[in-house]
């Protein structure tokens, strides 16, 4: 008997995912829990596996489709079995758990309150969120989902596309080509979905939030060897334990001596979070850049946050963050430094009040007690939400970071 795969609930409030990969194809043998195909959710490539051994009989969500929890993706059965009509048929998943599959926990049954039916299609709650948020009129946006569904991405390109008059003859892709025209020998590159994601982002948080920077420069002396004296000691417990990890525990320090600064604005007040969550940017080369997320970083010792810094960072480079992974930042460290950079201008992770950006560690020449010494110093770019810290409230914070570092014992 053939066993339907569906989209599993992947985590709190993801209520739809793009297929950015089919790592199998129709006629491939699988086996029981192998990876079937790639999905993306907010940034978060995930490999859903396969529910049962045998051949990919049909797959019904192709690569760049959107498609929302417990929506059928694929069929898997016997080489050559047939595949009906009603087992075509787009369902929902079973509410109930199968013995068949090891994802029918992760696949609740689609409810009334979920989504809604209009004679638009199917509107995903995600994408009746964006439209109300950004005033869009959905009649006015064509989908690119399945059967003409209308998507998160498609919402999100008919806002950054122009004013809300446009209408569907006149697509983003027409208004860009009037700017900049193709020559002979260009190659179009098309966005991935982490690109188109981060596109949205990074144009979202500066029409969010004014921007403002300021700089501080660390002598990390006693950081250095601190690190020299305990690292053999880390990679005993299986810890690599890197500079990432001293700079998240200042920024720890910091956030905890200035809570103002581990916020978020609404209109109403000044959101206080309770938890320091740090996000520590990680960059995926050219697929782009990710922010997992360390909760609770006020309660870690240098060795656990080394660890939490290791796990991260390798999960997010293979593949393995789950989309809870990415959520509930209050604050981001962005090491930018890794490539060689010395100072940067980074853009706020919405809707945290700040940013800290770490440059290369160079050794150069300072003045110490009105001599001249030769110490390993980085500069520190804190990029802060203006509606909430003031340059005065922004230096007090950078200077305790900076201070916890110069002095580590």
């Amino acid at each position: 008997m053939a066993t339907k795969v569906y989209v599993p609930r992947l985590g709190e409030g993801v209520d739809e995912v793009t297929v950015t990969k089919w790592l199998k194809q129709v006629g491939d043998s699988i086996n029981e829990l192998e990876p079937l195909l790639e999905v993306n959710t907010d940034k978060v490539d995930t490999e859903i596996p396969a529910p049962a051994t045998g051949t990919v009989l049909k797959i019904i969500t192709q690569e760049g489709i959107a498609a929302k929890v417990g929506e059928l993706l694929a069929i898997i059965g016997k080489p050559g079995e047939a595949v009906d009509s009603e087992q075509l048929s787009v369902g929902s998943a079973p509410a109930q758990k199968t013995a068949q599959s090891p994802i029918s926990n992760l696949q609740p049954p689609i409810t009334d309150h979920a989504s809604r039916t209009t004679d638009l299609g199917f509107i995903s709650p995600v994408v009746a969120k964006i439209a109300a948020e950004h005033g869009v009129d959905l009649s006015q946006i064509n989908g690119t989902g399945l059967g003409g569904r209308i998507t998160k991405n498609d919402v999100l390109n008919y806002v950054s596309s122009g004013p809300k008059s446009q209408v569907k003859s006149q697509p983003m892709v027409n208004r860009q080509s009037s700017i900049v025209s193709p020559t002979e020998g260009d190659q179009l590159i098309k966005h991935s979905t982490m690109r188109k994601s981060i596109a949205q982002h990074m144009v979202e948080s500066k029409h969010t939030s004014p921007h403002v920077l300021t700089v501080m420069e660390a002598d990390m002396s006693k950081v250095s060897k601190h690190r020299a004296a305990n690292k053999a000691a880390f990679e005993r417990d299986g810890v690599n334990l890197t500079f990432t990890a001293y700079f998240m525990m200042a920024i720890v320090a910091g956030l905890k001596a200035y809570p103002q600064t581990n916020s978020s604005w609404t209109d109403e007040g000044l959101l206080i979070h309770k938890n320091v969550n740090l996000g520590m940017a990680v960059s995926l080369g050219e697929d782009g850049l990710i922010v997992p997320v360390i909760k609770k970083a006020e309660d870690f010792s240098l060795l656990a946050m080394a660890r939490a810094v290791n796990d991260l960072a390798n999960r997010a480079r293979t593949k393995k963050l789950q989309p809870d992974d990415v959520k509930g930042g209050t604050f981001t460290l962005t090491n930018h430094g890794v490539s060689g950079s010395l100072f940067a201008f980074p853009v706020i992770n919405q809707p945290q009040a700040g940013i800290l950006g770490v440059g290369a560690m160079q050794k150069r020449v300072v003045v110490i007690d009105d001599a001249i010494a030769i110490r390993p110093m980085v500069y520190m770019s804190f990029v802060f939400d203006h509606r909430i810290l003031d340059g005065a409230s922004a230096d007090w914070f950078l200077a305790r970071v900076k201070d916890t570092l110069e002095n580590w014992a």
